[in-house]
């Protein structure tokens, strides 16, 4: 048995490991902000897009500084503030895809977390990590009516230099309905602690525009990519505003264009990197023989890596493989489903 006093977990983005929804435990929960602008926006030990990137995607904050965590900038200015000290990190991993990230912590003394502990986050990580995928792939367990339709217009949020919402449109409001909970539709809507705030995904995109602002990144590292309550994919895009009193972020909120669904469902079907080649140009319209000129491989090779594409989204043609990469929005409840089947039983 292990023993934990708080814990974080988060869904993501598989390509750009920005968060989509979260749950923390408090103290965390109140630090979120903290834990987001040192995740993305400064250097630190065992952070979750380099544990992606690792030969163990597993490790504790005493393991990485070897007990002095004081190194740990993320230990001085947040965790040891709040009482907390050894923390074990696990980038949740399917294939070689990141579907979510998981966070434990122990109050601050002396005992850290043991290796068997790393060593059964290691077993467990693993199902998780197959779950998250596979979620991306299933309908939505309800769909609410009254946001089945979505808001003609994109959603826009204006957010200060703290993240604090200083405006946003009537469309955000519903949009953030669809991603959060009902009570979003009223944008004034106040909980017990005041304004309601954001979903953590709109947070994610800004500290996603901040990384970028402040060293190498991908060009698509202020998007997050996220499955909605009413089975449609959105996407949320945080830019740069320039104007009085000081810049400001503006994260638009929108249905995501269908390329970028397709490159979160090749991944979460499971598919290689040169299967997903293939079925990227199939997509495209190219022919077997203008893939085989561009990949430089033989036509059988095509046909193998779309054969085994076919078997996992359950198609058996290329139209209906196209159709079920780009798919359209979500039905209306009670209306048939041509959805692919899921990756565990596409193999």
């Amino acid at each position: 048995m292990m023993s934990v006093d708080a814990a974080f977990f988060a869904t993501v983005d598989p390509e750009t490991l920005l968060f989509t929804s979260a749950v923390a435990d408090e103290p965390l929960r109140a630090a979120t902000p903290l834990f987001l602008g040192n995740e993305f926006g400064r250097d630190d030990v065992n952070k979750f897009t380099r544990l992606a990137e690792a030969a163990d995607p597993v490790s504790s904050l005493d393991r990485a500084t070897q007990g002095s965590r004081p190194q740990s900038a993320r230990y001085r200015e947040i965790m040891s503030p709040l009482g907390l000290g050894d923390e074990l990190r696990a980038a949740l991993l399917a294939g070689k895809s990141c579907w979510g990230v998981l966070c434990l912590h122990r109050e601050d003394a002396a005992r850290g977390f043991a290796p068997g502990d790393l060593d059964l986050v290691r077993r467990i990580s693993r199902h998780l990590a197959k779950g998250l995928r596979r979620a991306a792939t299933l309908p939505p367990a309800t769909a609410p009516v009254a946001s089945i339709a979505g808001p003609a217009a994109p959603g826009m949020i204006v957010l200060d230099s703290s993240l604090a919402v200083m405006s946003m449109n009537p469309e955000a409001g519903l949009w953030l309905a669809e991603i959060d909970d009902p009570a979003w539709t009223g944008q004034g809507h106040q909980g017990e602690q005041g304004v309601r705030e954001l979903p953590v995904a709109v947070y994610a995109a800004a500290a996603g525009l901040i990384r970028l602002e402040t060293g190498p990144a991908p060009p698509s590292a202020a998007t997050v990519r996220l499955l909605s309550r009413a089975g449609r994919w959105l996407s949320l895009h945080a830019s740069r505003l320039h104007g009085p009193p000081e810049p400001q972020i503006g994260v638009v909120v929108a249905p995501a264009p269908a390329a970028q669904v397709g490159s979160v469902l090749l991944r979460a079907y499971g598919l290689t990197g040169a299967q997903s080649r293939v079925v990227a140009l199939v997509i495209k319209g190219q022919s077997t023989r203008q893939i085989v000129q561009q990949l430089h491989i033989l036509a059988n090779t095509v046909q193998e890596h779309l054969t085994r594409a076919f078997d996992k989204f359950g198609v058996r043609s290329r139209r209906q493989l196209v159709a079920a990469v780009l798919p359209g929005p979500p039905a209306a409840p009670g209306a048939g489903s041509n959805r692919p089947q899921s990756p565990d039983r596409a193999g």
